[in-house]
């Protein structure tokens, strides 16, 4: 059989080259709608060395990392995968971001890290194309259960070469099919070709025995004529053995056809016959999203619900488990929880994440699920693979090159303080904690001995300080303390965009400080309330026009949730208050009754209109 090649299949000894499979452990950031009984149980499980019970799982991070990771729990459990890559079209996917109380949204530039993956991610040719998908697919094959199958949804970009990497790794005997679905939406007259109205998606098996539910179009019920035998139908539009309509030549076909699958006559309630309507062949003709759809939530790749219901009801059962690696929007995993299946979906962009949180709650009856990633684990393996094994190298080469990043000049010789830029200092914090208040004060220290003593010496009192994670509390406090010792301290948050070599090498990552989030608090009793006071976010990112259309500090803000009794674990999102399309009104005022006495620690966590969280922990006294 011919053979696809692509430059990178193989090595230099004529070995296949196989996709990175380095196993990490998942942290859990968050659980969402847990009652704090299941939350206490799952604890006690963990604790006991027992298996938890199983949560849907919404993951934040790079499939070539999240897949490997699942590999080691979830081999040959997945019952159905659906996924809608990157077709390398190299198209504009900024997003239009909405700030209430504004008449036009502005485009939102995706991260460098985003661009990678929606525009041309993989370089200039289609062998590096080849070489991600298939790599892809790879580590997809095994996640598979025996009677698993594998959805791609794609476009003409690059369906042929999809199709011919799938046949390599499932084989052609796998093939189920290529379904077409055309979609109708407004597109100006083209003069030299036909409107391009269609995807593919390409639907292969695991193994000769796997799922198919077969799917009617009621609206074609000329399967039999319900006039003529409308009095042989019940209520659920069956013929059974009492209503047999035996004079009708064309029924006696389907009677023969049952006895002879039965080895019997069909008794009085036996149903012999269903009106299912006309069986789905493979063009689907359901409407694309209309631009004032409900669904409509701003994501470029959006696709509509309609469609992912056809997908899951096909291939799936209730309780069957679905993964989606490029879970843009979150449509299958809202489709998946509807329908009642069990789901993991996962994607790299930070938006991605908060747009499928925000559909998820807005549902009823939702599930208890967690939001994951695999936090320092992934930054510790990318330190080690890019600065070496020794451990003084490796980290004097990771500050050089953060400080780099951030445009500063790098300063050797210091255990706290390793860079200059404009007159300010620069601290860089580790892949593997997070900066706490502890670190600000040796931090302070050290510029206080280091002041006025030689070249590199800060020449204004103000210290940057690089983190990849802060503690909670640490933006208010730490700056307080400074303020006390007349230094100004800016907290900047590390981008995840370093870690990606060609965004690095592209020169343009962007830091972003800290926002300040102020909360009030008030007690009556053991009632607690909560009040967001004030929410400040460095707008680098906004332009001067939008800036100046906010007249109210909460136009930030997308979103808030409350852990009202954080255990030191993941955030426990018990409230929250969100922003959409059809309500872009936002409580700012939350109230809890506890259930006794005690010190508890409520968590506040906000989500701007650009993707950033913020938290901010208060410790409260309940008589």
């Amino acid at each position: 059989m011919p053979e696809l090649v692509w430059d990178g299949k193989y090595d230099h000894d004529g070995r296949r080259t196989a996709p990175l499979k380095v196993t990490l452990p998942f942290q859990t950031i968050e659980t969402v709608n847990e009652s704090g009984q299941e939350r206490q149980r799952s604890l006690d499980l963990f604790s006991a060395g027992r298996d938890t019970d199983w949560r849907n799982r919404l993951i934040w991070g790079d499939r070539k990392y999240v897949l490997p990771a699942l590999l080691d729990e979830l081999a040959g459990q997945v019952d159905m995968i659906y996924i809608d890559p990157p077709f390398a079209t190299g198209g504009d996917f900024s997003m239009p971001t909405e700030v209430p109380g504004t008449e036009d949204p502005f485009d939102r530039q995706p991260t460098v890290i985003e661009q990678k993956a929606y525009r041309d991610t993989w370089g200039k040719t289609w062998d590096s194309y080849a070489e991600w998908f298939s790599e892809t697919v790879a580590l997809l094959y095994p996640l598979l259960s025996p009677r698993g199958l594998l959805w791609v949804h794609c476009d003409w970009h690059a369906n042929a070469l999809i199709r011919l990497c799938l046949d390599e790794v499932f084989t052609r005997d796998r093939f189920v099919n290529e379904v077409v679905w055309h979609y109708r939406t407004f597109q100006g007259q083209v003069q030299r070709y036909f409107a391009r109205k269609h995807d593919v998606l390409f639907l292969y098996s695991k193994s000769p025995e796997f799922t198919f539910n077969r799917q009617f179009d009621t609206a074609f019920e000329d399967t039999i004529d319900s006039s003529r035998w409308a009095s042989f139908i019940n209520e659920n539009r069956q013929i059974v053995g009492s209503k047999m309509p035996i004079q009708d030549s064309r029924f006696t076909r389907y009677l023969r056809a049952w006895e002879r699958e039965h080895g019997r006559s069909p008794g009085p309630d036996d149903v012999v016959f269903e009106v299912l309507g006309q069986p789905i062949d493979s063009v689907w003709d359901l409407k694309g999203l209309d631009p004032k759809s409900s669904e409509k939530v701003g994501y470029p790749t959006q696709k509509p619900e309609a469609l992912l219901e056809r997908v899951v009801l096909t291939t799936s059962n209730p309780g069957d488990l679905i993964l989606d690696c490029f879970a843009g929007s979150g449509t299958t995993a809202v489709v998946a929880e509807r329908l009642g299946r069990r789901w993991v979906a996962a994607d790299l962009g930070r938006f991605s994440i908060h747009t499928t949180r925000k559909r998820l709650l807005s549902m009823s009856d939702l599930r208890p699920f967690v939001v994951q990633n695999l936090g320092k684990y992934e930054r510790q393996l990318w330190q080690t693979s890019e600065f070496g094994q020794d451990a003084e190298t490796q980290t004097r080469s990771y500050r050089r090159f953060i400080v780099n990043l951030y445009k500063g000049q790098p300063l050797d010789g210091h255990l706290w303080l390793h860079g200059v830029k404009s007159g300010r200092m620069v601290h860089v914090g580790t892949v593997d904690s997070p900066v706490t208040l502890g670190d600000v004060r040796q931090i302070v220290a050290e510029f206080k001995r280091l002041s006025g003593q030689g070249p590199g010496s800060p020449s204004m009192n103000g210290i940057d300080v690089l983190g990849w994670d802060f503690a909670f509390e640490l933006n208010e406090v730490a700056k307080q303390e400074a303020a006390k010792a007349k230094l100004d301290l800016r907290f900047v948050r590390i981008p995840r965009e370093v870690l990606d070599k060609r965004a690095a090498a592209q020169g343009d990552i962007q830091f972003f400080e800290l926002a300040a989030l102020a909360v009030n608090v008030a007690q009556a009793n053991r009632e607690v309330s909560v009040e967001i006071a004030d929410f400040v976010i460095p707008a680098d990112d906004v332009p001067e026009e939008v800036q100046q259309a906010v007249t109210h500090w909460s136009q930030w803000i997308d979103y808030w949730a409350i852990d009202w009794d954080n255990q030191g674990d993941a955030f426990h999102n018990e409230w929250q208050s969100y922003r959409t399309k059809a309500d872009s009104a936002l409580k700012l005022r939350a109230t809890k009754s506890f259930d006794g006495p005690g010190r508890y620690r409520v968590v506040v966590k906000v989500i701007d209109i650009l993707g950033n969280d913020t938290t901010k922990s208060i410790e409260v006294e309940v008589a």
